[in-house]
Order: structure tokens, then C-alpha cells, then sequence
């Protein structure tokens, strides 16, 4: 989305204008730093998100202060009317001893008798909106801080670190050109300053106040109590796993963490399961649904960091797009709260065959209702297990072992349904905002249960035709089951049901659709799972509340290919480079 005011900008020699929404950067021919056009839709995103929380967050704490101000004046006016009741048994008792001068006598000797009383002194107190202070840590070029500086009303103001040298250069040339620098701040906003360290503030005391140093050390020195920022944005290039213990504790409590994750070859498949584990700490996933698994993994890490310190995480939302992962995950502090993180963390078997899973919790919480008090006690198990034998159940093959990873909710519906909101009053503002709301309406909707499938994949698996996506979902609806459909993939469902109930379906299914035997060999996967026969016979009438009726609502649910040959892009060159390029010449 472009800005008018754009065409009014001089461009100097050796750069180029990009604009987005009403921000606009100068690129530099030198790939000074980095910044893929690509992404639009995750700056686009992250903007309503932290917008709706921020919002969110301001209504939190003016419920708070309104409760503190009833509290306040119930004990102002249990104050007032027990000095009445003093003043009156003290004017009683001075009645009987002194007689009457006039009928000014007959009021307190305190309350005057002409003009305005106490209560008209009275000022009303009105609340003040919260601001938030926003820290981005790998900012680049900075148009993700100038961006979250212009358009999200709440910002008191943002903290753009890089390491790079020419990448804070290009942030200061951005940050003046949006007219963000120093003169840019509101004076309500202008008493407090960032924090670098407890001693050093920023020279910088603008809307976007530039920082070049270590990501880590920056968010180490933001992690007392008085020095934390309600939001830190975590966007760097591959990996986001050495700057999460950082992020966690610098955030406030209630605050947002936002973490995007674009090494998928390490999390969404086995290729490099050693390096995944040193990374977040878990084996990933090598099956049709390993973009979920990367979801939560990424969230595991983001658990069991914040856990150490007493934090435990509330995640809003956490997409699979593209070629990337993307989570905002509210912080929290409560003990009480990092005790049940355990039985949201499970371990999964994953066939290598059919792909069935199996889920082993690493804890369990049993409630206890103490019999006179009724309180209710929460007592934290550990869980027996494994839940399956050595070969799948479904087909015989063997199975991986993957995980640790989190298994509860991945979505907040609540946030979800208030970005919508928001999102269809402010279409115009983003340039993505048709497919937002697309991807936004599925993870709405999505179950919350782990992993998904595709009919096409299992069909395969029986060497049978595939069946439509709304025949599939009718006959688990019919059984019983609940289904959705999945974010991270087109043409996928969830649903309650077992695998075992899925191939159920998909048995009887063959029975009037079959399948060529003769063709099938004698230890083939297809062979394994038709020789069990379905417990019960699948109802394949069309259901009312099936996907595919949902899908009558016009959305971009899936998106297509933004440009050819797209993808992560290439890493920016900070000089390091060019520096060896002169040297060996």
C-alpha cells in the first residue's frame, strides 16, 4: 500500500524509495541491510496484533484503576462518615455543658457557613491511556519500528537495535525521513526514557530511538523489574532460539512477545534433527504435518525459557505461513501457573508409514475437592506411559520418537476474533488485509487439537481414489467428531477423532470405491491397512455444519505465490564481506 506523500520525497543517488502503507525507507544499492518485500504480510500482521493487545492491555488497567479508585473513595467516604460521627458526639456533648449563642451554634464549628463546601473543592480524576514502550531487537532497516511507530496509537515510543554499523545508519537515514527523530515525541510521552543499561540512557529521545549493539546484552539490561518494555519483537534471519532467554525476561508481565522463526529446514523435518534439538530443544516431525510441529516447538522453547524464571506463556496467536513461523505469546508470572506447563508438554510417536501419532503427556493434573471446605487442590502427576507399543497400531511400521513439544491451545480465539474486528474497520490501512483476514477466519476456526491430515495423503496410503474434503468431514461429523479445517496447509482437516477413526472412514470408503488388489504388493502399506476392517461403516451424507459449507463465505484462505522465485531472501551484506573482497585484491 503506498502513501501520497511519497512522490514529494527526493530520492538521492544510489538509492530507492520503498514504500509500505504510510512508511517509506531509502535502500541502498550496497545491501547495506536487509529487508524482504516479501514480508509485508508479517509487518502487516504484527501491526494489528500488537494494536489489538495494546488495546486490550489499556482496557486491563483502566478496570484496574477504576476498582483502585472505588476502593479509594469507599474508604474516603467510611473516613469522612466516621469523623461526622466524632464531630457530631463532640458537638453533643459541648450542648450540655454551654448554652446556645445563636443559630450558627447549631452546626459544626468546621463547616462554614456560606460558600462552597468540601466536596465542590472536590477535582474529578480522569485516567490516563497506557503507552506502551516497544523494543525491536533485530530492527535492519527499521521499517518494521517505523511502521509500529506511525500506526499503532498506543506506542509511546520504540527501541530499534541492530548490530550492524550500516544497518543503524540506515535506521537513522529511515527514522528522519518518516519525521520520527528526537522533535518527533510527544512532551506527555518525553519523561521516561529508555533504559540501556540501569545507569546509561539512550541519547536518542525520539518516537524511534536507534541502538546499535548485542540483541542479548540490550534485552539482559531491560530485565529488572523498573527497566522492562510491555513488547519485544524478535524478526532475525534463520533462528530465533539465542535471543529467546533474553526476551522472556525482559518483557512485562501481560506483555507480548513476538518471534518469527524462518529456519524451517531444521524444524519442519528430520534433515537435521541434532541441530533442531540443540536449538529448541526437541526432535521435529517428518510427516505431512510437520509445519504444526514447528509451531510447537518454537512454543516449547518459548515454555520452558519463561518457566526458569517463573514466567509461563499465553499464546495469541501462532501462524505457519509461507516459508517462516510466526507467534505473539503473551507473558505472565505465577508459580502456580509454570506447575501446569508439564501437562501442556507431551512427547509424540510418529509412524513412518501411515503417519499416525500418539501422544504421550510429560504430566497430568488431578483435582482434589476437599470434602467440608469444597476448596479445590490441584495435585501434579507424573504420566504413565509410552501410550503405544514398539510398531504402530494402524500399519506395523516403526515409530519415531518426536518432541518434546507443547500440546496445548495455539490460538487465543478471544484475540483472534477481536483482530478481526479491528481488522474490518481498518481494512484500508494494510495492504494484506485480504488475505489476513482469510488466514485469520481459518485459525479462528481450527480446533484445538494436534495435527492435522489431508485426505489426498491417506488416499494414498490406501492406493485408493481420494474421496472430496467435504465427504471426509461429513463422516467424522457423523460419528461424532469435530472437524476444522488447518491454517498451515490447504486442503488439510483436524478433528477429535483418532487416527484409527480416520482410517475407518477411508475403509469403508474403498468398500464402495475398491481398490485393485492385484496391483498392490504383498508388503505394501496399503496392503497392511486394508487388511483391518473398519469397527464401524462410515456415513458419508452431507453434514450441515461441514467445511466446505463454511467455505461458501468468499476468503483467501490459502495463499498463492507472491512472486517467482520467492522466498527468505538473501542475507544482507554489512561490509564483512567486501572488506575481504578489497583485501585479497
Amino acid at each position: 500500500m503506498s502513501d501520497a506523500g511519497s512522490s514529494s520525497i527526493t530520492v538521492p543517488e544510489g538509492f530507492t524509495l520503498h514504500t509500505e502503507n504510510t512508511s517509506h525507507i531509502l535502500i541502498s544499492s550496497k545491501e547495506e541491510a536487509f529487508l524482504n518485500p516479501v514480508q509485508e504480510f508479517n509487518r502487516d500482521l504484527s501491526v494489528a496484533c500488537i494494536r489489538v493487545w495494546s488495546e486490550e492491555l489499556n482496557r486491563e488497567k483502566e478496570a484496574k484503576w477504576r476498582r483502585a479508585q472505588e476502593r479509594r473513595a469507599k474508604r474516603e467516604a467510611e473516613g469522612e462518615a466516621k469523623t461526622g460521627q466524632q464531630k457530631e458526639q463532640k458537638k453533643a456533648k459541648t450542648e450540655s455543658t454551654e448554652p446556645s449563642n445563636g443559630p450558627e451554634d447549631d452546626l459544626p464549628r468546621d463547616v462554614p457557613t456560606t460558600g462552597s463546601t468540601s466536596e465542590g473543592n472536590k477535582r474529578e480524576v480522569l485516567y490516563r491511556p497506557h503507552k506502551f514502550v516497544l523494543l525491536e531487537a533485530l530492527s535492519a532497516t527499521g521499517l518494521r519500528s517505523i511502521r509500529y511507530a506511525k500506526e499503532i496509537p498506543l506506542v509511546r515510543f520504540v527501541i530499534a537495535n541492530d548490530l550492524s554499523a550500516s544497518a543503524t545508519a540506515a535506521m537513522k537515514r529511515n527514522v528522519e525521513l518518516n519525521g520520527l527523530g528526537p522533535s518527533s515525541l510527544d512532551p506527555a510521552d518525553s519523561a521516561s526514557s529508555p533504559v540501556v543499561s540501569e545507569h546509561q540512557p539512550l541519547p536518542d529521545r525520539g518516537k524511534v530511538r536507534i541502538n546499535e549493539g548485542d540483541a542479548c546484552a540490550l534485552m539482559y539490561n531491560h530485565r529488572t523489574e523498573k527497566t522492562r518494555v510491555d513488547v519485544v519483537d524478535l524478526d532475525p534471519y534463520g533462528t530465533a532460539a539465542p535471543f529467546i532467554d533474553g526476551a522472556v525476561q525482559c518483557v512485562n508481565d501481560g506483555g507480548l512477545l513476538c518471534v518469527t522463526c524462518t529456519d524451517l529446514s531444521v524444524l519442519a523435518t528430520t534433515n537435521y534433527h541434532e541441530k533442531c534439538f540443540s536449538n529448541y530443544g526437541g526432535i521435529p516431525v517428518k510427516a505431512e504435518y510437520c509445519h504444526e510441529a514447528a509451531l510447537r516447538l518454537v512454543l516449547n522453547t518459548l515454555s520452558t525459557s519463561a518457566g526458569r524464571y517463573g514466567r509461563y506463556i499465553e499464546p495469541l496467536l501462532c501462524l505457519s505461513i509461507d516459508f517462516y513461523v510466526r507467534l505473539f505469546v503473551r507473558i505472565h508470572s505465577a508459580p502456580i501457573e509454570v506447575k501446569k506447563t508439564a501437562s501442556k508438554t507431551a512427547m509424540y510417536y510418529i509412524c513412518q508409514g501411515c503417519q499416525s501419532f500418539y501422544e504421550q503427556p510429560l504430566g497430568r493434573i488431578v483435582e482434589k475437592v476437599h470434602e467440608r471446605s469444597g476448596n479445590v487442590n490441584l495435585l501434579f502427576k507424573t504420566q504413565a506411559g509410552p501410550p503405544v507399543p514398539q510398531k504402530c497400531t494402524e500399519c506395523g511400521s516403526a515409530l519415531h520418537v518426536a518432541g518434546p513439544m507443547w500440546s496445548g491451545p495455539l490460538h487465543n480465539n478471544g484475540f483472534i476474533s477481536n483482530v478481526l474486528e479491528h481488522l474490518k474497520s481498518d481494512q484500508d490501512r494494510y495492504g494484506t488485509a485480504v488475505r489476513m483476514k482469510g488466514m485469520l477466519t481459518v485459525a479462528n476456526e481450527e480446533l484445538h487439537v494436534p495435527f492435522y491430515f489431508t485426505p489426498s495423503r491417506i488416499a494414498g496410503f490406501f492406493h485408493s481414489v481420494c474421496p472430496p474434503l467435504d465427504d471426509v468431514a461429513s463422516a467424522l461429523l457423523n460419528a461424532g467428531h469435530t472437524v476444522s479445517r488447518s491454517h498451515a496447509l490447504p486442503g488439510s482437516l483436524k478433528t477429535s477423532a483418532t487416527r484409527q477413526d480416520v482410517h475407518d472412514v477411508f475403509r469403508s470408503w474403498v468398500k464402495k470405491h475398491p481398490v485393485r488388489m492385484d496391483k498392490i504388493s504383498e508388503t505394501s502399506l496399503a496392503r497392511q491397512l486394508l487388511a483391518k476392517e473398519a469397527r464401524t461403516e462410515a456415513d458419508f451424507t452431507r453434514h450441515p455444519r461441514s467445511v466446505t459449507q463454511a467455505s461458501k463465505v468468499k476468503l483467501v484462505r490459502y495463499q498463492q505465490n507472491p512472486a517467482p522465485n520467492w522466498g527468505p531472501g538473501t542475507k544482507a551484506d554489512t561490509g564483512t564481506k567486501r572488506k575481504r573482497e578489497e583485501e585479497n585484491e
